[in-house]
């Protein structure tokens, strides 16, 4: 009971080394591929949700936008497996890190913006000063949609991060509460067992949904510039 409960959000280190790159480069192993005519099932039903949300994602974007297709999916698997191997025991999640949402988020912003202005400049300055705006309060709208603007990155990490600590420090609690209490009282610590495991149902469709909602808000700046 002692341990320090952001015990979990510590980078893990190999011989003083950062382990956080090899953890990060191990979910794309996990994806399985087929070099055969006839796939298997699980292959079958990898290939059919890929086509299924890039398909949903891609609808509405045009021949430009749809050129990202590929980045978009890749990034949905990626946040959807690296959350999901943060679920398992004694394991690291490099989503809790801002550092890495922010290294995720900005880079993807600033593509969409950039393109942005290099295909719509009209469009994109347009953004900044609604129509029907009083001249007294141009300057105002100017300031305020510059600032909307630039912290639509950091919108996108912190929402992850948020989410994913918060329920990892939930399940953490209720987990030590769960181990304290069975010492005690065995009726308390059944209620309070089948209350992690309902947390932890609630935890796996986070991750999914928060890999989902990342990836549909990238997609929608990305709309938003083409």
């Amino acid at each position: 009971m002692n341990e320090n409960l952001f015990a979990s959000f510590i980078a893990p280190t190999i011989l003083g080394l950062p382990a956080a790159v090899l953890i990060i480069l191990f979910p794309p192993l996990l994806i399985p591929t087929s070099k055969y005519l006839i796939n298997n099932r699980l292959i079958t039903t990898q290939q059919w949700l890929i086509k299924l949300t890039s398909k949903q994602m891609m609808t509405m974007h045009n021949t430009k936008g749809r050129t990202w297709s590929l980045m978009l999916v890749s990034l949905i698997i990626f946040i959807a497996t690296t959350n999901l191997l943060g679920l398992l025991p004694h394991s690291f999640t490099p989503t809790t890190q801002l550092s890495m949402n922010l290294a995720m988020a900005i880079p993807l912003w600033a593509g969409t913006v950039i393109m942005g202005f290099r295909s719509k400049i009209k469009n994109a300055l347009a953004h900044f000063l609604p129509q029907g705006t009083p001249t007294p309060l141009i300057p105002m709208l100017v300031i305020i949609e510059t600032i909307s603007l630039l912290i639509q990155p950091m919108a996108l990490a912190v929402r992850l991060t948020a989410n994913i600590t918060a329920g990892h420090l939930l399940m953490h609690l209720i987990g030590s509460a769960t181990l304290a209490m069975s010492t005690i009282n065995l009726p308390s610590t059944l209620i309070i067992f089948t209350i992690l495991i309902l947390l932890t149902t609630l935890e796996i469709a986070v991750a999914l949904i928060q890999a989902y909602v990342f990836t549909l808000l990238v997609s929608l700046y990305l709309h938003d510039n083409t």
